[in-house]
């Protein structure tokens, strides 16, 4: 269904795309690495996963608040928690197609990555947990005019100065402090100490991602509304 609606396949597949082909072109002053694209792919897996498991997830939810969709699948034998749960598989399943492309463009590009792929999946997952409930939590409390609006500033916002692409510690003195302790540099900054200087998994970036997950789980449950 994301993949068929275009708003949602410009912001998926086509934005991290662009951004990565364009972002690969920046000095080594910006990245704090040569090649540049050795650094910007593993920024644009995590943008990948914010752009789905947050901005795209939350709009759609937001939606399927306002038009009642919520409220009748979840009288329906899939049951609430059955909704939920098949939800989160549809963005995983989004998230597959988007590393997929991410890697083969970057690999065309002389993406010369390193480091243990599976610390790379464990590292996804956690991201995909914390913006997935981030996401749920912004979707079932705003209304969906709201939620738009929020989502995608949250987005843009994120992509400039959450240490997403751009390492927090090359951001302004008064921000970077702030910022590494953002879901989204947690992401950013454990694929690229990963994908890019080869190291083990960074179970610091995994115990704050699952801290923010664990977070905004416990305030969607106690604050989620099926139905405007």
């Amino acid at each position: 269904m994301t993949l068929r609606n275009g708003e949602q396949l410009l912001l998926t597949l086509v934005i991290p795309v662009v951004l990565l082909v364009a972002l690969s072109h920046l000095p080594e002053s910006v990245v704090g690495h040569s090649p540049a694209v050795d650094a910007v792919v593993p920024g644009i897996l995590a943008l990948s996963v914010i752009s789905t498991a947050f901005t795209g997830q939350a709009i759609a939810t937001g939606f399927e608040r306002r038009y009642g969709v919520l409220r009748l699948l979840g009288s329906t034998p899939l049951g609430r928690d059955g909704l939920l749960v098949a939800k989160t598989l549809g963005v995983l399943a989004v998230e597959v197609v988007q590393v997929v492309l991410v890697c083969g463009v970057g690999l065309a590009l002389g993406w010369a990555p390193v480091g243990d792929p599976l610390s790379a999946a464990v590292l996804l997952v956690a991201g995909t947990f914390a913006f997935s409930a981030l996401g749920l939590l912004l979707a079932g409390t705003l209304r969906a005019e709201a939620t738009l609006a929020a989502a995608n500033g949250i987005y843009l916002l994120l992509l400039a100065l959450g240490g997403v692409v751009v390492p927090a510690d090359r951001l302004p003195a008064v921000l970077s402090p702030l910022v590494s302790l953002l879901p989204s540099s947690a992401l950013g900054q454990g694929l690229r100490e990963v994908l890019l200087h080869g190291q083990g998994l960074p179970w610091g970036s995994v115990a704050l991602l699952l801290v923010w997950g664990a977070a905004a789980a416990w305030a969607t449950v106690r604050t989620f509304r099926w139905s405007s």
